[in-house]
């Protein structure tokens, strides 16, 4: 595996969860770190944190709903650490989770701005550094819910698979000019997005025990992986952190 030691990368939604352990195993890895997230405060004290030790991170306040945020945090990573060689899309809503018929039209619009557009918006000011570059690597946080269809998340399904769709449009158009544009359907975490689905009551996945769970630090090292060679394999698709094989390579098991 080529090294990622000495590349920046921007990471959203990096205030908690799979971001902030992301914003970690990356900067762990000699990765130099922009975290991006609406909570400022949060996302400067994992920054700090990171440089205590040893490592070099930058914070900005972002909401990714808003090409212009975006547009900034990548130039904040380009000023800052030379370039932009990994983007992290992972910011993502799902509440308010709600069956079709009582669901509140601007919350379901909210969600597909954040977690469609947001990951749009990300790919759309990167990519023209990466371009220049002629390299880059874009990992996309998927779920098994693009493929699949589950009660009261309507909002969330339909922009899960439109960031496949995203993702397998990114490899057709940048995966002959050195950009690596790959998926990650990590399976269920043990973050506040579970907490939500556990006080929702609706579908299956809201009666898991929370033991069932992964750490996010668990997919915070499958992102550092997969932004290293290993990540090849996935190219215009999701990488699923289900499969015992994935788990194994990245040495989680």
């Amino acid at each position: 595996m080529f090294q990622i030691q000495g590349n920046s990368a921007l990471i959203t939604g990096a205030s908690r969860g799979i971001g902030e352990a992301a914003a970690y195993s990356l900067a762990k890895n000699g990765v130099s770190v922009v975290l991006a997230a609406r909570s400022t405060k949060e996302i400067e004290r994992i920054a700090a944190d990171i440089r205590e030790r040893g490592g070099r991170a930058a914070a900005i306040s972002c909401d990714v709903s808003r090409f212009e945020d975006v547009e900034d945090a990548v130039r904040l990573c380009v000023s800052s650490f030379g370039g932009i060689d990994i983007l992290v899309n992972n910011a993502g809503l799902i509440e308010p989770i709600s069956r079709i018929e009582t669901s509140d039209p601007e919350a379901w619009d909210r969600v597909i701005d954040v977690n469609v557009k947001g990951v749009y918006y990300g790919m759309r000011a990167a990519t023209p550094y990466m371009l220049e570059e002629g390299r880059g690597t874009i990992i996309n946080i998927s779920s098994g819910a693009a493929t699949g269809a589950l009660e009261g998340w309507s909002h969330y399904c339909a922009s899960k698979a439109a960031v496949l769709s995203l993702t397998k449009c990114g490899n057709t158009e940048f995966g002959d000019k050195g950009i690596r544009v790959m998926g990650l359907s990590p399976g269920t975490v043990a973050t506040d997005m579970q907490v939500q689905i556990k006080a929702s009551g609706i579908n299956p996945v809201s009666q898991l025990d929370p033991s069932v769970h992964i750490p996010a630090e668990w997919v915070g090292e499958t992102i550092a992986w997969l932004s290293t060679e290993a990540g090849d394999a996935y190219k215009g698709t999701d990488c699923s952190l289900r499969d015992e094989g994935v788990r194994k390579a990245v040495g989680l098991i």
